[in-house]
């Protein structure tokens, strides 16, 4: 397995002369931001439902606005990574994806006092929030992926989601303790413009201290952050790459020169998305059968938070060691979940409400260390929008049939979701072949 490039290790000496800071401060800087972000969004995000209902939305319309919220976070990322690569304005992308959760968030503190406007604004104000994730993340993704280039992109991209965690963690229990005290959900709302302002404020200062992340990469893995090569604003010519028709095809759809194995591999990923039933589902699940009662649904969420970390963690300091081969834990996870989730008994539904939370982990940041090792650094923004394209896509298409099937026969979508699982396993060896090195991947 070659997936991670054999290079080597930039110069710590040089690097942290440059920019004042070492790379794993810089990491660790934006897993801070990453915490205080997810304070807010996360906070929001397990109030969604019952801020919609208060408004008078019915349960069609709150599946709706959060199902297309989720799916324009995604898909979006395609775009604005282009956007990225061509520009090379990934701090300002960044910055104004942080800015929309930033404001959005606070601003449906006011939606019950303007009448039946409020439900319209909460809408606008929850969809505009999710596309703030999808602005940010391809951009946040590639400095990052520049930060931790020298400190190991697995464990890079693990600390960071440990720290984002600590913020999903921390936000819903804030919120519920807000609620708790006041017997309404706008004066929780209202008080996550607190981290709001203070992801904004130390973002702005990681700027000012690392301008340019790719200082801290080897200087044969990637140039300084700006436009793209072929980009209009960039004299360097793309590299040719040879292709199947079906991989030229895709390529020209989504505009990229990327490798075949990360079409493979994203591929792979979106198989294991469209398996892995939303916590949604889980909920609907905990509550009708009555397992637990409804207020302690969140709970369960915060424990599956806590363990989407410690799995990060673990697949992240193994990936550095292991690369690729790790993620073949994935498609294990997701099939289990539905075995387990969809039971009568309250301690296997817990355990595989954990197995639901540790393939989430391994999803949101594991696989980007693999995305950043099989794509040239000129296009890494655009590879991860293309990636969570895909993944959006799969969302989408998954969710809606694991739905339909559950009111119809769980070993039904329990088999569906396994069958989906062999697909994506078999997707994710061949993405893993060492036939070539990952730079000259067709």
């Amino acid at each position: 397995m070659t997936a991670s490039r054999p290079v080597e290790a930039p110069d710590a000496e040089r690097t942290t002369a440059a920019v004042g800071w070492s790379a794993w401060r810089a990491v660790v800087g934006f897993g801070v931001v990453s915490l205080a972000a997810d304070m807010v969004y996360e906070g929001a995000r397990s109030v969604y439902g019952p801020l919609l209902a208060a408004l008078g939305a019915s349960a069609f319309v709150v599946g709706l606005v959060t199902g297309a919220g989720e799916t324009a976070a995604l898909v979006l990322r395609l775009a604005f990574g282009r956007l990225a690569d061509r520009t090379g304005r990934y701090w300002s992308l960044t910055l104004a994806g942080y800015g929309l959760t930033a404001v959005c968030v606070p601003l449906l503190a006011v939606t019950p006092f303007i009448g039946g406007a409020g439900l319209a604004l909460a809408i606008v104000l929850i969809l505009a929030e999710r596309c703030g994730k999808a602005v940010r993340s391809p951009s946040k993704s590639t400095l990052l992926a520049h930060a931790a280039g020298a400190v190991g992109r697995g464990r890079g991209f693990a600390v960071h989601k440990a720290l984002d965690q600590v913020g999903a963690f921390a936000g819903p229990l804030l919120v519920a303790g807000i609620i708790a005290l006041t017997a309404a959900i706008w004066p929780a709302m209202a008080a996550l413009a607190v981290p709001g302002a203070a992801a904004l404020g130390l973002l702005a200062f990681i700027r000012r201290r690392v301008p340019d992340p790719a200082v801290f990469e080897p200087e044969a893995v990637a140039p300084p952050l700006g436009p793209s090569p072929g980009s209009a604003s960039s004299p360097m010519p793309q590299r040719a790459v040879p292709s199947t028709k079906p991989v030229r095809l895709l390529r020209a759809t989504v505009g990229a020169d990327l490798p075949r194995r990360f079409f493979l591999f994203a591929a792979a990923v979106g198989a294991t998305t469209a398996g892995l039933i939303t916590f949604g589902l889980v909920g609907y699940h905990l509550a009708t059968q009555h397992l637990v009662p409804v207020a302690g649904v969140p709970l369960v969420y915060a424990a599956a938070m806590a363990t989407e970390a410690v799995a990060a963690l673990v697949t992240g300091f193994a990936y550095d060691r292991w690369h690729g081969w790790v993620l073949v834990c994935l498609p294990v996870l997701v099939t289990a979940v539905p075995a387990l989730v969809f039971t009568g008994r309250l301690w296997v539904v817990v355990l595989g409400v954990l197995a639901w939370g540790a393939a989430v982990g391994v999803q949101d940041s594991t696989v980007k260390s693999l995305v950043a090792d099989l794509v040239p650094a000129a296009r890494l923004a655009t590879a991860y929008g293309v990636f969570a394209a895909v993944q959006g896509a799969a969302a989408v298409l998954g969710g809606g049939a694991a739905g339909a099937l559950y009111s119809r026969s769980v070993p039904a979508l329990v088999g569906v979701v396994a069958a989906t699982q062999v697909v994506a396993a078999v997707l994710l060896a061949l993405s893993l072949r060492d036939d070539d090195p990952p730079e000259a991947a067709d």
